[in-house]
């Protein structure tokens, strides 16, 4: 006969942390904290809030803001649980499927932040987050996000119309294009120790796209201040374009004559080209763009052209040359 012995080491499957306990854990840790110093218990320093903690936000008052109900949705929002830790931001890792992303992205600090904005505009200057955030009128939209990698999404944003920024930042008239660049600290965000990509993040769209009603800054989801991994403090969202489009952790907005160049369009422009429209008619060199697959849900949905916003956007391209490459 067998006589099977347990090592000393090997616990039993009913011991094992439960799936939403550990998803959860770093909530646990920041209440854990809370509770011990309201008992006058000493914990490690782990246990403290991090400098990424949306619930430390100087802005959280201001959440929930109202919905604007002229932004629907033809299918239901995505769980910020599968939102929150499925996440494109590789200053921080590439593997977004394993919560990598959301548990780095909360070490980097979100206050103090600034925006520089420069450039052609009446004053350069540059403004604290929460200036900007509270001198801006906040309501909470729902967007359809569509990756350039055939998967999709749909969020609740909390933010205000880029056209509201551009009143605020006063270009002057021979201002064209908007460059937006994201942060560059290499003590918080690993990646960026790497020389694969050209670091800082940049990018930009045209000052007709960013007068569009769609164009839109996010501060907050799900009804609260932004966690990192979306992007916090300061991001861009626009529906109508592939997410790479939508610039994250924005530092510095500057308003130019020339086209900017973005961090993928320079290093791979055959694949990421500037304007990087929806369309599913239009495939990306290594792979179908004419369906999605929705992180949700699962199932496979056919892609709309501009990802259904063509009624809001379309006009901004009608007449272009065609030697554009609208769609990449």
């Amino acid at each position: 006969m067998l006589i099977r012995r347990r090592p000393s080491w090997e616990l039993p499957e009913s011991a094992a942390t439960p799936e939403a306990v550990y998803l959860s854990r770093r909530h646990l840790l920041g209440a854990g904290a809370g509770l011990a110093a309201t008992l006058g218990l000493g914990l490690p320093a782990v246990a403290a809030p991090t400098p990424g903690n949306p619930d430390l936000d100087p802005t959280k008052d201001l959440y929930p803001a109202k919905r604007n109900d002229a932004f629907t949705l033809d299918r239901p929002v995505t769980p910020e649980e599968i939102s929150g830790n499925y996440n494109n931001f590789y200053e921080f890792g590439s593997d977004r499927r394993n919560y990598q992303v959301a548990d780095i992205a909360e070490r980097m600090p979100r206050r103090p932040w600034t925006v520089k904005i420069d450039g052609l505009v009446e004053k350069e200057r540059e403004v604290g987050i929460d200036d900007i955030i509270r001198a801006m009128p906040l309501e909470e939209r729902l967007y359809r996000h569509r990756c350039v990698e055939a998967w999709s999404m749909a969020v609740p944003w909390t933010g205000f119309p880029v056209r509201e920024f551009i009143a605020y930042a006063k270009p002057l008239s021979g201002a064209k294009y908007i460059r937006m660049e994201t942060f560059l600290n290499p003590a918080v965000a690993p990646a960026q120790n790497r020389f694969i990509y050209p670091w800082p993040y940049v990018d930009g769209i045209t000052m007709v796209e960013g007068m569009n009603d769609l164009a839109f800054f996010v501060t907050g989801v799900y009804g609260k201040p932004a966690p990192n991994q979306y992007g916090a403090p300061l991001r861009l969202a626009l529906p109508w374009k592939y997410g790479f489009k939508s610039v994250k952790s924005i530092v510095r907005i500057s308003f130019v004559a020339e086209r900017p160049v973005g961090l993928w369009e320079q290093v791979q422009g055959r694949e990421y080209g500037f304007w990087a429209n929806v369309n599913p008619e239009v495939p990306h060199p290594r792979w179908s763009q004419a369906s999605e697959r929705d992180i949700g849900t699962g199932e496979r949905r056919p892609t709309l052209i501009y990802n259904g916003y063509g009624e809001q956007v379309a006009g901004l391209y009608a007449g272009m040359d065609k030697t554009e490459k609208l769609f990449m």
